[in-house]
């Protein structure tokens, strides 16, 4: 039977620097304190919060152009798409999605990559060798490297399975870019929609606040004298009653009325991102018919509404991403073939040859990933199935909104005529008892009642008016048009955003009533 291999002796001439407890020992203590360390919350500081605030209440209306004369509709709308901050976020947003797309194409490309590094040790790497049939040791312990080295590559290396999912990520990131641009488009017609619905509630208010003042003091005028009269005797006490009544009714109606005007103008001011309490003046148009006859018929409009609106649009893309997470599954189940070509330097004297260069291919496999793959399938499906019916019930949605736009159009135009002959009734009226009473026919409680249905007629018919304006601006927003076309572009001054808005709006409108030809084109 054959002894076991001795294991050979060790020459005298053995360099190898014997273990340091010293360093194991320190080794541990440096762990042991990493370990003990630990991150505690730490709140901002009253100094830190401070610094924020007025930062931030400095930057919010940092570089506006100062409000001068009065301000027109247009105007309101110009300083809303360049100065809104909601406006500015979504685009904000569509810029970070754009700057995403360019940083994803530079995954398709190859990976070059360099490295250099540097190693150091305090004794000789050596070896010997010992015979597989005798157990003796055949070499005396040599060292082929030295103890200082450097070295460096260079290595251009693309995988194809790498590039088919970068190639179907980037597609992905192109689509929410469009999406995000779906969204500005979105914010935009919903803060134009509100600007012209505020703009028109602040102009009754500028027209009919200080007349409503005046009336209230009228008001509280003539309770004082109906209490008075009645402490008196000199008038029946339900005959007073319901005379104060009838004036308390009024005064809710004068606080109503001013509630609702003074807070118009204060939206309109946070929408072209005014401070709060920051002073202007609105110019008071006049109140002008719109047409309801459309340059699209119904099916027309609800036809181009389903390829319009942003909603829809965003379905759609996201289905399309919905599909390259379906080509990415698939390309994760294929094999990952990897070509490299590369050069290389070591400074180890040892080597014969310092310098050198290479070339191979590489094929690789994640045979677990063919498991995974029908889940993944089945996730991309429910999605589609998920996004397919978002699809339809926001078609149907937006079909009932064309459909709601253009009746409320008409029906608010419809309000609007009778609000202006209601107007000119009470006009009549109020002239009437004005003379009846200045001849002494008419007493005060008539005269206040009627000035009141005057400044309620003249309100409900602005009221009316304003309403008219939205019910237009909603049946091009249901439609998805743009409330600006690619000529406008908020980084024009406000005077020449305000005229491309104006050209562009009375474009969609005749003021004399009718609808133009031209405006149908363009408007289509």
């Amino acid at each position: 039977m054959q002894k076991p291999a001795m294991p050979f002796p060790r020459p005298a001439t053995d360099r190898r620097t014997p273990r340091r407890p010293g360093t194991v020992a320190v080794a541990a203590a440096i762990a042991a304190l990493l370990a003990g360390c630990s991150v505690t919350p730490e709140p901002l500081s009253q100094e830190a919060l401070t610094v924020r605030v007025n930062r931030n209440l400095a930057s919010l209306t940092t570089g506006q152009e100062p409000v001068g004369k009065e301000i027109t509709l247009y105007e309101a709308m110009a300083r809303a798409l360049k100065y809104n901050l909601d406006y500015k976020v979504a685009m904000m947003e569509e810029a970070v999605r754009s700057r995403e797309l360019d940083r994803a194409r530079y995954d398709m490309l190859p990976q070059l990559v360099a490295n250099a590094g540097y190693s150091s040790r305090d004794n000789d790497s050596g070896a010997s060798s010992r015979s597989l049939l005798t157990g003796r040791q055949s070499l005396e312990p040599s060292t082929s490297s030295e103890r200082q080295t450097t070295g460096a590559d260079l290595s251009l290396s693309w995988d194809v399975l790498d590039f088919g999912v970068s190639y179907a990520r980037a597609r992905q990131q192109s689509d929410q870019t469009l999406i995000s641009l779906e969204n500005r488009r979105k914010v935009a017609n919903r803060m134009v929609e509100d600007v012209r619905t505020a703009y028109w509630r602040a102009v009754s208010a500028e027209r009919l606040i200080t007349r409503l003042s005046q009336l209230a003091g009228e008001v509280t005028t003539a309770l004082d004298d109906s209490q008075e009269l009645a402490r008196r005797r000199n008038t029946s006490p339900l005959a007073a009653l319901t005379y104060q009544r009838d004036l308390i009714d009024v005064e809710r109606q004068i606080q109503s009325l001013q509630r609702e005007l003074v807070i118009a103008k204060g939206q309109l001011a946070a929408l072209m991102n005014l401070e709060p309490g920051t002073p202007f003046k609105l110019a008071l148009p006049q109140r002008n018919a719109l047409s309801t006859d459309f340059c699209m018929s119904g099916e027309g409009m609800m036809k181009a509404a389903l390829a319009n609106r942003p909603e829809l649009r965003e379905v759609a893309y996201r289905l399309r991403i919905n599909e390259q997470d379906g080509t990415v599954a698939l390309l994760r189940n294929l094999p990952s073939l990897r070509a490299f070509i590369g050069t290389n330097y070591d400074s180890n004297d040892f080597l014969y040859n310092n310098h050198w260069s290479g070339v191979g291919v590489r094929a690789s496999w994640n045979l677990m990933s063919i498991f995974r793959y029908p889940a993944d399938k089945r996730v991309i499906e429910a999605q589609t199935e998920w996004l397919g019916e978002r699809e339809r019930a926001l078609t149907m949605a937006v079909m009932t909104q064309v459909h709601v736009s253009r009746a409320q159009f008409a029906f608010a135009r419809q309000s609007l005529l009778t609000a202006a002959r209601y107007s000119q009734v009470q006009t009549g009226i109020n002239d009437q008892v004005q003379s009846a009473f200045k001849a002494r026919q008419e007493g005060r409680q008539r005269l206040i009642r009627e000035e009141m249905n005057g400044l309620l007629a003249e309100v409900r018919y602005d009221l009316a008016y304003a309403d008219m304006q939205n019910a237009f601006a909603n049946v091009y927003s249901s439609v998805g048009l743009d409330s600006f076309t690619p000529d406008v572009s908020s980084s024009d001054a406000v005077p020449v955003l305000s005229d491309k808005l104006q050209k562009l709006w009375l474009s969609r409108q005749d003021l004399s009533g009718a609808t133009s030809a031209t405006a149908c084109t363009a408007s289509s």
